[in-house]
């Protein structure tokens, strides 16, 4: 029998199962996005510059490479179910830990419980991306992978919105300092459901092809996924990718307020600035506020950001991934460039428009990386998890050069590393030794 985008050669659908594991996208990514609006609560409650406030993004991103390997190593014990409801408690502990976090009012009780939440994520970053490859054709992993993404862009919509509420108050810092728990107290209930969901839930253990015989004792090939260079490219990639990401996601709303010009008084009431609290006035002009900007960033950032995702899964069925992946870095890295040139609205139109061209990158790099290991998938899933402490780094790099030049002037620093990864979707052919493109095309009915 013909094998499909959720059907693989045996003849067996797993269509609910891929549903299933989607839900996991949506979940890390609606927790990613809560901590996107949180940097600049905290640098207003706390008085802190663009690079103490980027201590959020170090602790969320340090989760993932301390539990990167642990989580890893567990997932081959536990198998894939095993392992996501291992993930699942532990984000459920962290986002508790946010009640007692309110009462203690320091700000090393919150990067606590960020840093247990984002461990808990690493366990099902670890187990869903890889599972969604091998759920149907392997041909088809770029496009399952995506579509799961495009669950993944929902929840970094809604992120945004459910901080916004509860993370700035009318009433300032303060006052929204003692609401920031409420969120967390209703992911951690509706986390644990969701446990018990998959506890319930019939979960095929499938490994991916193993196109290069690592599984294969008796063959005389490198043991070591080291020894395959686009998984090693997907690594550094990974760490490039992730860096740009969470600096731009993590400085949106400085540059919003920091650099972009003052607004028509026409938009004062505009929806997408959430109303009127969406904007203040300063020196006479009216500017966009954190409300306005976090409203921007849920209602038309993360919408570029789905939209993306959506024609991403489309267009990898086409087009040759790794060339996609390369096509979109470049543009990225020249709307990088046209941030740090100060050119009014171009630049902010630049701003928005690379959230569509970053969508595709996180799950094409990860489905190339992971290409033909076999059971090693798993294995090369926790060093590819792990390279998002790219996240933890370069944003203090890019808030200390906000600090001296302004928000604008940090911008190069995800303009250098969308580079880096366009030169790995570039090679990627060369790096894989395979014989084909990384081109996922439908061959025969699901």
């Amino acid at each position: 029998m013909q094998n499909g985008l959720f059907r693989t050669d045996d003849g067996k659908n797993h269509f609910v199962t891929f549903a299933l594991i989607s839900s996991l996208f949506f979940l890390w990514a609606l927790c990613n996005g809560m901590i996107d609006v949180m940097d600049k609560h905290f640098q207003e409650l706390l008085h802190l510059n663009k690079r103490q406030s980027a201590w959020v993004q170090f602790a969320h991103y340090l989760g993932y490479f301390l539990m990167a390997l642990p989580a890893g190593w567990l997932a081959r014990q536990l198998g894939y179910k095993g392992g996501i409801i291992s993930g699942l408690l532990l984000v459920a502990l962290g986002c508790l830990w946010f009640i007692p976090a309110t009462g203690i009012k320091e700000f090393w009780a919150f990067l606590a419980g960020i840093c247990v939440i984002s461990m808990g994520l690493t366990f099902l970053e670890t187990v869903a991306n890889p599972y969604t490859t091998v759920l149907g054709a392997p041909q088809l992993a770029a496009v399952r992978i995506n579509i799961a993404a495009a669950c993944n862009g929902v929840g970094w919509i809604f992120g945004p919105i459910i901080g916004g509420l509860f993370f700035y108050s009318k009433d300032g810092a303060e006052a929204a300092q003692e609401t920031l728990w409420i969120p967390y107290a209703w992911i951690a209930g509706a986390v644990l459901l969701l446990s018990l969901v998959f506890a319930k839930a019939k979960m095929p253990n499938i490994e991916t092809q193993d196109k290069y015989h690592l599984d294969d004792e008796t063959a005389n090939v490198s043991k070591s996924i080291w020894s395959h260079g686009h998984f090693v490219g997907a690594v550094i990639a990974q760490f490039l990718y992730v860096a740009c990401q969470a600096g731009i996601f993590g400085f949106f709303i400085f540059y919003l307020i920091e650099d972009v010009q003052a607004i028509p008084e026409s938009m004062k009431s505009s929806w997408l600035l959430g109303g009127e609290s969406g904007s203040v006035i300063r020196d006479g002009q009216r500017f966009i506020s954190e409300q306005g900007a976090t409203k921007l960033l849920a209602y038309l950032g993360f919408v570029l950001f789905l939209l993306g995702r959506f024609t991403g899964a489309g267009l990898v069925r086409k087009v040759a991934a790794h060339k996609a992946l390369a096509t979109y870095a470049i543009v990225n890295s020249v709307l990088m460039v046209l941030i740090v040139l100060k050119l009014g609205w171009i630049s902010l139109a630049a701003l928005f428009l690379s959230f569509f061209f970053m969508s595709i990158m996180f799950p094409t790099i990860f489905a190339l990386g992971i290409h033909g290991l076999g059971k090693k998938a798993k294995l090369a899933s926790s060093f590819i998890v792990m390279a998002i402490m790219g996240g933890a780094l370069m944003p203090k790099l890019m808030g200390h050069i906000g600090d001296l030049h302004g928000m604008s002037a940090g911008f190069i620093v995800p303009a250098v590393c969308f580079i880096g990864v366009a030169i790995y979707g570039m090679l990627w052919k060369r790096l894989s030794g395979s014989e084909t493109s990384a081109v996922a095309n439908l061959r025969g009915g699901h």
